[in-house]
């Protein structure tokens, strides 16, 4: 009950986006989470290079708070940077 944060996370195949799915979806997901389940901040954590999902996420009103260094490591072996964004309960676009 300290601690009514939640993170979240949104995976869409390649022939679904582009389409406003990934918005709707976390939208949905982000009003449940506030609404229902009385969360009052959402973390989400794309790779900082997908521009795309970043877009999105800024679309229903997550914000970046930095980029978090060699976060996880692709199949080749190479590591990656992911931006950490967040929401407040008050900043969610309805």
């Amino acid at each position: 009950p300290e601690f009514r944060s939640a993170g979240i996370d949104l995976f869409l195949r390649t022939d679904a986006q582009g389409r406003g799915l990934g918005p709707d979806a976390i939208q949905t997901l982000a009003t449940h989470l506030i609404d229902e389940r009385g969360h009052h901040r959402l973390t989400i954590d794309p790779a900082a290079d997908n521009v795309r999902a970043i877009a999105a996420y800024a679309k229903v009103g997550f914000r970046p708070v930095g980029v978090m260094r060699r976060y996880q490591r692709m199949s080749d072996g190479q590591w990656a940077d992911a931006l950490l964004m967040d929401l407040l309960a008050d900043e969610l676009v309805r």
